[in-house]
């Protein structure tokens, strides 16, 4: 597979990953991705070499774009690190916003269709929330080691319920079409990490009621 950032191959990306975050990926044929790009069977495996490949590419694209946009700017940006979480739920809430309930989240939507059905799938999806994990980990641990939060706390499973917390959050704003689902979730898992903060500072960001 060639590596050349080529219009047709560009055009079969962005094609893909619309038809996959609304069909999903086994719903989604590959002639109708190559009728909708307007490329031919000839230019799909001269950049792919299978649909499989085209899943991985679009998945690591979206790992990498959710990493530059949403990752390295919250949580390297020297912030103290409970404002790097407060942003960073911040961030996720304005998304939701922002897409009006619709789509979800696309790593999310891929990880409930594919994590008990193809293995490769399954280990690049868990890497991507590993990551997701390890930065709000850190974010914490940064915190407890300022005495920012209760010596008892454990970072890795404050973090681990973070991101269960939002995924869960995300699918049900998704299915009920009310962003009032999200607001009041993400506002309960504020109240919860402010169970451990030793500043007793008031939570943020209370759902719209």
């Amino acid at each position: 597979m060639t590596l050349t950032r080529s219009p047709v191959r560009e055009q079969i990306l962005e094609v893909a990953t619309r038809l996959m975050a609304v069909q999903g990926y086994h719903r989604t044929a590959l002639d109708e991705i190559l009728r909708q790009s307007g490329a031919g069977k000839g230019n799909f495996y001269h950049h792919f070499r299978s649909k499989e490949d085209l899943g991985y590419t679009i998945l690591d694209r979206l790992l990498e774009r959710f990493e530059t946009r949403t990752l390295t700017p919250i949580f390297g940006d020297g912030s103290p690190p409970l404002a790097q979480v407060e942003a960073f739920l911040d961030q996720i809430l304005a998304t939701q916003r922002a897409g009006n309930c619709v789509g979800g989240c696309p790593i999310g939507n891929l990880a409930t269709e594919l994590a008990d059905a193809h293995e490769g799938f399954r280990q690049r999806l868990a890497g991507g929330f590993e990551r997701w994990r390890q930065c709000l980990a850190a974010a914490l641990g940064r915190a407890q080691t300022a005495a920012l939060l209760t010596p008892d706390v454990e970072p890795d499973a404050l973090a681990r319920f973070l991101v269960a917390g939002i995924e869960g959050a995300i699918l049900l704003t998704k299915v009920q079409k009310d962003i009032r689902v999200m607001e009041h979730c993400v506002a309960e898992l504020r109240r919860h990490l402010a169970l451990y903060r030793r500043d007793q500072v008031p939570v943020t960001g209370s759902a719209g009621r």
